[in-house]
């Protein structure tokens, strides 16, 4: 795939690749993450959980798996586990994690464009993506025939992303809940990457380490149209049942948000109501009239 990007964007990801390696020693003390210490349960929403089914036995892959936090939840269920991720700091601190849980996990160090050849033509009953990892993705058409050449007869790819819209909010001035929140961001995609520089990130450290070295990272905006045309694209029948929003987040991105559920916050009470999450699935041609 990469033969096929154009220089200024293998550039964007390469650094990309650094800044998650950077972030490494960060999250990996980030109590966002709390790698070791947190249920199965807590890693993912209810309703995925009640979609996903029993996962005893079946093979699962986790693309962009950054740091296993989610990756280990699977595999505590009962599942034959892979994760995939371009950035070998973060996946030896998943493979530390996975020892340390007591779970076996096959991870795999690969941009995920290059999947395919990188898991050696493994198929999968489940793909698994999400939680900010779309964004990093620069062609999207490209990601979803990927997925459709790694799952099985009867598959299912799902995934759980933070919605367009909460990627385009900011708040006017600081983390005061009853300022109100502006678009800062494109909603819509088609104007090329957003590009940050800092040395914080979303999962701040305990001990207030920071980013060092690798500062810059890329994100290229993908609407939820964006999305199930590219699975549909890729040949997959969307599952509708499989696509909803919810108000839920599963990090306090602003002051003042209520915890609902361990892991899982909302705005508060009273205020408008707008999406923070979205689902999504689909099933390759031979599930297409199958149940989750």
């Amino acid at each position: 795939m990469s033969g096929r990007l154009d220089p200024a964007t293998r550039r964007r990801i390469a650094e990309n690749r650094r800044n998650w390696d950077a972030r490494a020693r960060v999250h990996a003390d980030s109590p966002y993450y709390s790698l070791t210490e947190r249920a199965a349960e807590t890693r993912f929403h209810p309703r995925e959980w009640e979609q996903l089914g029993p996962l005893d036995g079946r093979s699962v892959l986790h693309l962009q798996c950054h740091n296993g936090a989610e990756t280990l939840a699977f595999a505590q269920k009962g599942a034959r586990t892979t994760g995939l991720d371009f950035s070998g700091g973060n996946l030896a601190v998943a493979r530390r994690s996975a020892r340390a849980a007591g779970v076996s996990v096959d991870f795999v160090e690969a941009d995920v464009y290059d999947a395919v050849t990188a898991l050696d033509g493994r198929t999968f009953d489940l793909v698994y993506t999400g939680r900010g990892s779309l964004p990093y993705l620069p062609d999207l058409d490209e990601w979803a025939r990927v997925v459709a050449r790694l799952l099985e007869p009867g598959g299912l790819v799902r995934l759980m992303e933070y919605h367009p819209l909460l990627n385009s909010l900011g708040r006017t001035g600081p983390r005061d809940p009853e300022r109100p929140l502006e678009l800062r961001h494109d909603y819509l995609g088609g104007g090329g990457p957003l590009t940050f520089d800092t040395p914080h990130t979303y999962a701040p450290s305990r001990s207030g380490l920071l980013v060092e070295g690798a500062t810059v990272s890329h994100e290229w905006p993908h609407t939820m149209v964006d999305v199930l045309h590219a699975l549909h694209g890729a040949g997959l029948a969307v599952d509708l049942d499989l696509l909803w929003e919810t108000d839920w987040l599963d990090w306090p991105r602003w002051d003042g948000m209520t915890q609902v559920a361990p892991g899982w916050w909302r705005r508060p009470e009273g205020g408008i109501s707008i999406p923070l999450m979205y689902t999504a699935g689909a099933r390759s041609p031979a599930a297409a009239t199958a149940t989750s």
